[in-house]
C-alpha cells in the first residue's frame, strides 16, 4: 500500500505545478481575487475528476484524439475569456491589496468555483491523465483492495490540493506587495492565460503536434 501511497503523493505534486489552464487559472484567480476567495478552488480537481474517473477508467479506458482536440479548442477560448477578464481588471488601473472595484468585490467563491470546474472539464490534460497514468494505477489498487484503491485516491488528492493551497497562498502574498509590481504580475498572468491559449487552440486546430 504504501508504494501506492508514495505514488499517489509523488503524482498530485507533479499535477499541481505543471503549467497549464488549471494552473494559469489559479495564478489569477489569486492575484485579483485573493487567497480567501480563491482557495476554494482546491475543491477543483475533487468535484472534475469524479465523473472523469468514471468515463475514462471504467468506460472509455483511452481517449479518442478527436475528443482531446475539442478540449483543446474549449480549453483554449475559455483561457481567452478568463485572459480578457482578467486584461479589463489590469486595464481600468485595479489596486491589489488596497481598495478595489466592485466587480471585484461581486465575485463571489461560488462563481470562483464554478469557472475553476468548467476550466477542468474543458481542459484535455485531466483526461490526458487519467487515461495514461492514472487509470491503470488505480486499477491495479483496486485488484489488490477496496482500501488500497482508496488511500490511492485519497494521498493523490490531498497532496494536489495541499500545493494549490500553497500556490494560492504564495501569489497572494505576492500581491500584497508594491502596486506596480503587483500590476505587473498580473500583466505577466495575462500573457501566460494568452500563451496557454493560443497553444491549446494551435494544437486543437492541428496546426501544432
Amino acid at each position: 500500500m504504501l508504494d501506492f501511497i508514495i505514488r499517489a503523493m509523488q503524482l498530485g505534486f507533479s499535477a499541481s505545478i505543471s503549467p497549464g489552464p488549471l494552473q494559469s487559472y489559479l495564478i489569477s484567480s489569486a492575484l485579483t481575487l485573493g487567497w480567501r476567495r480563491s482557495l476554494i478552488l482546491c475543491l477543483v480537481p475533487i468535484i472534475t475528476d469524479i465523473p472523469l474517473i468514471i468515463l475514462v477508467v471504467f468506460i472509455l479506458g483511452t481517449v479518442p484524439d478527436v475528443m482531446i482536440r475539442v478540449l483543446q479548442i474549449a480549453g483554449g477560448f475559455f483561457l481567452l475569456w478568463i485572459a480578457w477578464g482578467t486584461f479589463q481588471s489590469w486595464r481600468s488601473g485595479v489596486t491589489i491589496g488596497g481598495s478595489e472595484d466592485a466587480s471585484l468585490r461581486s465575485t463571489s467563491q461560488f462563481s470562483v468555483l464554478r469557472r475553476g470546474v468548467l476550466m477542468g472539464w474543458i481542459s484535455p490534460s485531466p483526461y490526458i491523465y487519467w487515461g495514461t497514468v492514472l487509470g491503470p494505477l488505480l486499477i491495479a489498487a483496486l485488484r489488490e483492495s477496496l482500501l488500497h484503491a482508496a488511500a490511492f485516491l485519497v494521498s493523490f488528492y490531498a497532496t494536489f490540493a495541499f500545493f494549490i493551497a500553497v500556490t494560492i497562498i504564495v501569489f497572494d502574498r505576492l500581491r500584497r506587495l508594491d502596486p506596480r509590481f503587483t500590476r505587473f504580475l498580473i500583466l505577466l498572468t495575462i500573457i501566460v492565460l494568452l500563451w496557454v491559449a493560443i497553444t491549446l487552440l494551435l494544437s486543437g486546430f492541428g496546426i501544432t503536434s
